[in-house]
């Protein structure tokens, strides 16, 4: 090939180039997916040492708030919820689902008023919903929620006198299934 071709073959591609980088300009960056956005906010929330408080999480907004001492089963006595700013388990990922979609998605209630509101996964993603319990087309009765992270991990507020923290799935007994909105 001749210089003169080989340099009018360059100005060729350089000049497609220069309109496919100008047509692509204009196109948004996709966002972060709603999944990647959970996840960001559940870590940042697991960062800021946030205590359990059974019924924590569940004012009429969500977010951290005294907890409640009805139905309360836990291991320190007397009940310390009333007296404890913080999240229990649906509490939490009820903020955090707030926060990462900009309002109040799962609403008020338990972690079996939440699962009603999602579907059951089969190949979960990160920040999808890991559910404790019973889940059956007969009989609903979950007892922990937390946030997937992938590898066999979740964030979760998993008890009274612990903080928001990260866990294992296997160390909760009654893995229930994954979910996503």
């Amino acid at each position: 090939m001749s210089v003169r071709r080989r340099a009018a073959l360059t100005r060729r591609i350089l000049a497609g180039a220069v309109l496919l980088l100008a047509a692509t300009a204009s196109v948004p960056l996709r966002p972060y997916a709603p999944s990647q956005v959970v996840v960001a906010v559940a870590l940042d929330v697991e960062g800021r040492g946030i205590v359990y408080s059974w019924g924590g999480g569940h004012a009429d907004e969500p977010g951290p708030s005294t907890g409640t001492c009805r139905g309360y089963t836990g291991r320190i006595l007397p009940c310390p919820a009333i007296r404890t700013v913080g999240l229990d388990c649906s509490g939490f990922t009820r903020w955090v689902y707030a926060l990462a979609h900009g309002r109040d998605v799962l609403g008020p209630g338990t972690t079996d008023d939440h699962v009603r509101r999602m579907r059951r996964v089969g190949s979960p993603v990160p920040g999808d919903l890991v559910f404790f319990g019973k889940v059956t087309k007969k009989r609903l009765r979950t007892h922990h929620v937390g946030i997937y992270l992938g590898g066999g991990r979740m964030v979760n507020a998993p008890e009274t006198g612990a903080v928001v923290r990260v866990d294992r799935i296997d160390q909760v007994k009654g893995f229930a299934g994954f979910y996503r909105l």
